[in-house]
């Protein structure tokens, strides 16, 4: 008598189940309720709505940093990179200490300093109105792109262990997140972020565990992952066309992960919103310790799931159709008759993927709102009515996530995918608020062809890359699966059956369409140095006479001319029209007035 590969087969998710998912996306929905109608301080004003009152709690900003941070794609994909390609992605935990230093000592203070709320505000501060829209243009399209993907993977997840219509489910979880997404604004996002959060922590590792002992222990997990070449991490290599080495995973990562954390509106507008720098550091740091925990209990699962499945590989056997769906696939099978947990897990993914479309969805109507609409004056600009606009937003938004799953559908390796597009503009996002911030000469004609030749390269690499991939000049194998257990499930198959996937061998000319996607971001960002640093000098370099002290990361502040250093504001010539020039408002800030006689009483002592 053969064995059943999986103890729950598909289809069979239970009244349990339903009722556990069904409790999630409620608990959700009355959060958004209640900070909507019931709440002692309504959302009245754009602020309120946006950042709080910017008198959010540390921890709470933190976790929903973190849920955030970890999407459905991180959940399922992460989990399919170990299982395809071995724990090499790993590297990016220890690394978010790195990350959280770059962001706490270089970007945060920049932005507590100068009251910023929009970051994308700090780019017409300190170059120009033309560069802020050209980089709030390209991250509201990498956002478009992107926002389909992170929720669609959980609706993935619930087709794979119940049968149910993909699309049908996705449409009615996005109406969720946007309902809750419409009513609450900022504090709904972040509460309900806390509450997925913690149904992330504990499904993964009540799902990891159980997957341990129904192996036979830890032990035995990782004499499989060893024996099937799944434990390397420290690989050396410098090939840049290598997908994954410690060098991709730790430099490359780096530049993502620190352009995505520090730098997207989503994160910063929580940063921000905490009362004090303090309080964001402090957040910043616990968001470390919790994704490093979350990350590692991730790419353990991948290993865990290898071990299980080391002597049958479900996809060469065509239980699973892609390495992205392994996790749900691995559930049924592990904690599937146990009533309610398949349940959990679903709620996991789909608790991961709301809180990031949730997140990206709120900063993305404000950012909208006010770049887009507010500057045309169609109509006087009230909070009530800025409400209002934004809202309408978020559902148009939201509609366009669920009809973009139809496109999503047919995407590859989910995680490669989704690097890839970001990477597009998250090297020239990252570059050039690094380049304002470290470097005082740099002025805005650096800086606009900076990142415009990092977005016109990177565009033509990675479509020469995906070119490449579709004529199979550009492969990644996968590390080798077994079959040979699985005739104890009754296949009748052998290794014969499935030839092995290789690389092409021949000793060409380097290719730069052949670079590892992980990368993309790290030439982005180069690219915006190299040109915005000689158009600078060539263009005249950013005038220290009119230049303001506090646009600079305090690290690099002994760079800057003595006289500089020691004024807040700089002297301006004598002949100018110091009080004529009327004080710039600054994005969803209630400070206008405090910030208005500061730079009065630094003009007043000049004269």
């Amino acid at each position: 008598m053969t064995k059943s590969i999986t103890a729950n087969p598909q289809g069979e998710f239970s009244v349990e189940d339903y009722t556990v998912f069904t409790i999630m996306l409620g608990i959700s929905t009355a959060i958004g309720v209640y900070f909507g109608f019931f709440q002692k301080q309504k959302n009245q004003t754009t602020e309120e709505y946006l950042l709080g009152g910017r008198k959010m709690k540390t921890f709470p900003i933190a976790i929903s940093l973190i849920a955030s941070q970890l999407s459905g794609v991180s959940i399922m994909s992460v989990p399919a990179e170990m299982y395809s390609y071995g724990a090499q992605y790993w590297i990016i935990a220890p690394t978010m200490i790195l990350i959280t230093m770059i962001i706490n000592y270089i970007f945060v203070p920049v932005f507590y300093n100068n009251h910023i709320t929009n970051c994308y505000q700090y780019l017409e501060d300190r170059f120009s109105p033309a560069v802020k829209k050209f980089v709030t243009f390209t991250y509201v399209l990498n956002i478009y792109l992107i926002l389909p993907i992170f929720i669609f993977i959980p609706a993935l997840a619930f087709s794979q262990v119940t049968g149910i219509n993909i699309h049908l489910i996705n449409g009615i979880v996005c109406g969720v997140c946007i309902f809750y997404t419409m009513l609450g604004g900022i504090k709904a996002v972040v509460w309900t972020d806390v509450v997925q959060g913690m149904i992330m922590f504990v499904s993964c590792f009540l799902v990891v565990a159980i997957g341990v002992a129904r192996i036979g222990g830890l032990s035995e997990v990782y004499e499989r992952a060893a024996a099937g070449d799944r434990l390397e991490i420290f690989d050396m290599t410098l090939d840049t066309t290598t997908r994954q080495t410690f060098w991709t995973a730790s430099v490359g990562n780096l530049f993502l992960w620190t352009g995505y954390l520090g730098l997207s509106q989503s994160c910063v507008q929580r940063i921000v919103s905490v009362p004090s720098m303090r309080h964001a550091r402090t957040a910043l740091w616990i968001f470390c310790v919790g994704f490093i925990i979350i990350m590692t209990l991730n790419c353990f699962t991948g290993i865990v799931i290898f071990a299980k499945y080391f002597d049958c590989d479900p996809i060469k056997v065509g239980l699973v159709q892609k390495a992205d769906k392994l996790l749900p696939f691995f559930v049924q099978d592990v904690v599937g008759n146990l009533k309610g947990m398949p349940g959990v897990f679903i709620s996991c993914v789909f608790s991961a993927g709301l809180s990031t479309m949730s997140a990206n969805l709120n900063s993305l109507a404000g950012l909208i709102y006010e770049d887009y609409i507010r500057p045309f004056k169609l109509f006087k600009h009230t909070d009530a009515l800025a409400n209002r606009t934004m809202k309408l937003l978020i559902f148009v938004s939201g509609v366009y996530c669920i009809a973009m799953g139809l496109i999503v559908e047919q995407f590859g390796h989910i995680l490669q995918m989704v690097v890839t597009i970001a990477s597009v503009t998250q090297g020239a996002v990252m570059g050039i608020f690094c380049l304002g911030m470290l470097w005082p000469w740099a002025n805005k004609h650096g800086a606009l062809w900076g990142s415009a030749s990092s977005v016109i390269v990177m565009s033509w690499i990675i479509a020469g890359a995906q070119v490449a991939i579709s004529n199979k000049e550009l492969i990644y194998p996968p590390k080798p699966t077994s079959v040979d257990g699985c005739y104890e499930y009754g296949f009748n198959v052998t290794a014969n059956d499935f030839p092995t996937l290789m690389a092409p061998q021949e000793e060409a000319e380097f290719s730069i369409y052949n670079t590892s996607f992980v990368w993309y971001s790290t030439i982005g960002t180069f690219m915006v140095f190299l040109v915005g640093i000689p158009v600078s000098y060539f263009t005249g370099s950013q005038d220290m006479r009119n230049f303001r002290p506090k646009l600079i990361s305090p690290l690099v502040h002994w760079l800057l001319p003595e006289e500089v250093r020691q004024n807040e504001f700089s002297l301006k010539p004598a002949n100018d029209k110091l009080s004529a020039e009327p004080i710039k408002e600054w994005t969803f800030t209630a400070n206008e007035t405090e910030k208005y006689k500061e730079r009065l009483g630094v003009i007043e002592q000049t004269l």
